[in-house]
């Protein structure tokens, strides 16, 4: 058998009750809390940006703290994994004191945040696995020394969670490509047999993603914030880093990378080096594809979506080869 759905020790009811708990408590759970929520006062030079004022946002608090829950009731949780579980709550709830401030808070502060958060993943990855990285495609194997690695896991952590951050502007969007993303990483892991704990985790997580799609779709009715956008980016590095081939982040996240990394690396260009860097493309690559393309925002997801599921088949393909 090719692919196992999840470990043995998982029994076939749990799988499936895990799987609907989370689906549906996430959606019951953002019918009766999102009015909780702070709302959103719109982004300056966003395209549309007018269009989110007043909507609840934020709710990445919410599915997240779902995926805990049902993490907790239905998947055994090694010492490692319960680790990544907080820090994940951590990037959410400093997420959601942005979200909830009347000043947001400044790109120095959060960027602290998260190299802080990303340094605690370096540390908690490099205990409990050896200081090995694959290459994938050419299948070969490097030992590297744990320092090093320990600051390619911090480069991984903070630049995912940023992107994915920067991604999050489209009704729907930044919440597909995740999905798309987490999903291919899931099947890389069942290719290769490491049908961990995590990749249980993984399920539950893209189904948290969906619970929350049904009331992100467009036209949304709320809206994840930093809370579900940044603690999105984590899980994403972890789950990538976890499958022991940390560069294939850059195929199985490039939407998220193009689309979120393009703009910080114009701004950083610009600050720190002046140097005018894309000066004739609106980023997010989201505004400039609606706003210079025309493009609707269905169009975007789509077209985002279908690039990024083309590029995983191509990875999962490379893979089994």
């Amino acid at each position: 058998m090719l692919f196992q759905l999840v470990p043995t020790e998982f029994t076939s009811w749990m799988i499936f009750l895990g799987i609907l708990f989370a689906f549906v408590a996430t959606v019951m759970a953002l019918a009766k809390l999102s009015s909780r929520l702070p709302k959103n006062h719109g982004r300056d030079y966003a395209v549309e940006g007018e269009r989110s004022v007043g909507k609840p946002q934020g709710a990445g608090i919410i599915f997240i703290w779902v995926f805990v829950i049902s993490s907790l009731l239905f998947a055994p949780l090694s010492a490692e994994n319960t680790i990544y579980m907080i820090l994940l709550i951590i990037c959410m709830m400093t997420g959601y004191l942005d979200d909830a401030s009347k000043i947001p808070w400044g790109e120095y502060k959060k960027g602290f945040l998260d190299l802080c958060v990303a340094i605690l993943v370096a540390l908690t990855y490099l205990h409990f696995n050896p200081s090995e990285i694959g290459l994938a495609l050419p299948g070969i194997t490097l030992a590297l020394p744990p320092v090093v690695l320990a600051l390619g896991i911090i480069v991984l952590v903070w630049v995912s969670v940023n992107v994915t951050n920067c991604s999050d502007g489209v009704d729907g969007l930044s919440g597909t490509l995740g999905i798309i993303t987490v999903m291919t990483i899931y099947f890389i892991d069942q290719i290769r047999g490491k049908a961990g704990n995590f990749s249980f985790l993984i399920l539950i997580f893209a189904v948290c993603i969906l619970g929350y799609l049904w009331y992100n779709a467009a036209p949304s009715k709320l809206m994840m914030g930093d809370a579900g956008s940044r603690s999105m980016g984590l899980f994403i590095s972890i789950a990538v880093l976890k499958t022991g081939y940390p560069f294939l982040y850059i195929l199985v996240a490039l939407m998220l990378i193009l689309d979120g990394g393009l703009g910080l690396v114009k701004i950083a260009l610009l600050r720190f080096c002046k140097i005018h860097f894309l000066s004739h493309v609106r980023l997010p690559l989201h505004d400039h594809v609606r706003k210079q393309l025309g493009w609707s925002n269905t169009q975007t997801v789509y077209r985002f979506a279908i690039i990024q599921i083309m590029l995983a088949l191509a990875v999962i393909f490379a893979v089994l080869g």
